[in-house]
């Protein structure tokens, strides 16, 4: 547990270290790369075991792959429409991703990969560089006015023009600090609590009593932490599909 004396190290959890032994480390392998591998290698496994029976009544795999299909399926036929299905294995794979990250970190001494900075700006910019190319495909130069609605005044340009530059270039830093953020905030919650349960559990024989407590919040926190990593990648992969609708449809 992270008591170094009567400090609290929250942000320990978050310093990256090389995964797989001297193999790892001549290669710079960290060990959020490996729980990226560990994700992929889940997801791709959910999928082909739940499908692989394909049968009329379906077991509880087959139920978990159709649903997670279904929701992602109906979120971008929602959110963009007949023409989104194209876009369908990019949102799928992204939310996917971004929930067994969640989900895999908060299991003791696993590590939550969507907590750094880097990452999700990464997955980020994908998106903004993917929306940006559709819509510039789709449309060619009538995409620029996409930053100056049609029938908008024309004095009024000057405000709405850089308005929307500014607000369509601040998409990948909003869209990969609310992840980060939401990961990083829940898991020091979590740390410090756990931290309190040791601490106070220490202190003779008062100690256990007084640890109740601490436990208790850790543990409701936990759940509200499940729903949180749910509702993260729910909130990517929605933005994500909102964002391609603007750049199928524009305004």
């Amino acid at each position: 547990m992270a008591v170094e004396g009567k400090a609290i190290d929250a942000l320990g959890q978050f310093e990256l270290h090389t995964a797989l032994g001297p193999v790892g480390a001549s290669v710079g392998f960290t060990q959020s790369n490996l729980y990226m591998l560990i994700s992929g290698a889940l997801i791709v496994a959910l999928m082909m075991w739940g499908m692989r029976a394909r049968a009329i009544v379906p077991g509880r795999m087959q139920s978990l792959a159709e649903s997670a299909y279904g929701f992602i399926d109906d979120m971008v036929l929602a959110q963009i429409g007949e023409e989104g299905r194209r876009f369908f294995p990019f949102v799928f794979t992204l939310f996917m991703f971004i929930l067994f990250g969640n989900m895999l970190g908060l299991f003791p001494y696993a590590f939550t990969y969507t907590s750094h900075i880097t990452m999700t700006f990464m997955m980020a910019l994908i998106v903004f560089i993917l929306i940006t190319a559709v819509a510039i495909s789709l449309h060619g130069k009538k995409f620029l006015g996409y930053f100056f609605p049609e029938g908008a005044p024309l004095w009024l340009a000057p405000i709405i023009i850089p308005v929307e530059i500014v607000s369509y270039l601040s998409r990948p830093i909003s869209l990969s600090i609310r992840l980060f953020a939401n990961m990083v905030a829940g898991h020091v919650m979590l740390k410090v609590f756990a931290t309190f349960v040791v601490m106070l559990a220490g202190l003779g024989a008062v100690g256990p009593f007084i640890a109740v407590m601490p436990l208790a919040i850790n543990v409701a926190l936990v759940g509200f932490e499940v729903l949180v990593a749910f509702l993260q990648a729910y909130v990517f992969a929605i933005l994500t599909c909102i964002y391609l609708h603007d750049a199928v449809h524009l305004h």
